[in-house]
């Protein structure tokens, strides 16, 4: 699988119900939320380290992905997930 050609990132709003989505799923298979934000740093890791940035937003996280440390990285796949957390609830 080609993982830069995948559309879903290259829409930002896709991309996010992507995530979104994936959070509700590991949510209602009782995934507890340091699990959820453990998965998300993960993946994290492995996009960084694969896909191109392709707008603004991804270009933004990658950038602040790669300036920071593994603690700042978690922080940021939490307020990550958190974020996708509060979209949800409007």
């Amino acid at each position: 699988m080609d993982l830069k050609n995948i559309d879903v990132l290259q829409d930002w709003d896709k991309w996010k119900g992507t995530l979104s989505k994936a959070i509700n799923l590991g949510e209602n298979l009782g995934m507890s939320e340091d699990t959820i934000d453990t998965i998300a740093y993960n993946v994290g890791n492995f996009l960084s380290a694969i896909v191109d940035p392709e707008n603004r937003e991804e270009r933004l996280l990658h950038e602040l992905w790669k300036v920071g440390c593994k603690e700042e990285r978690k922080v940021l796949a939490k307020l990550i997930v958190k974020s996708l957390k509060n979209d949800n609830l409007k």
